[in-house]
């Protein structure tokens, strides 16, 4: 399964203009390690909330570009944070990073 999905970011460009999507790609860059220690932070503080809405964030940007695996695994830890079960993160949160890492390269390489 690729990275990112070409038929979604494809038609984001064709939507955006690739002056836009160039923009929306390094915006993204700029939040993504952001948003991760974030949800570092909720779950060492144990703050379900902040935690929810960092994985709800990375999710739904993550989707923007097609990066549908990258979107699952923080929706899983969206519902993590949603029930308040932050003590069953287990190691999701490397697994997203290592997606993340893998969706950013790829994203830095699809700019025009």
């Amino acid at each position: 399964m690729p990275v990112i999905d070409r038929t979604t970011f494809d038609e984001l460009k064709q939507i955006s203009g690739a002056e836009f999507i160039n923009e929306l790609v390094d915006t993204f860059l700029d939040d993504a390690p952001r948003l991760l220690d974030e949800l570092k932070s909720g779950l060492a503080e144990g703050n379900a909330d902040s935690f929810r809405r960092a994985a709800h964030s990375l999710k739904s940007n993550a989707a923007t570009f097609g990066a549908s695996r990258l979107a699952e695994l923080a929706k899983d830890l969206e519902g993590i944070g949603r029930e308040n079960r932050l003590g069953e993160t287990g190691d999701r949160l490397n697994v997203l990073n290592e997606a993340l890492v893998s969706a950013c390269d790829e994203l830095r390489g699809l700019k025009s």
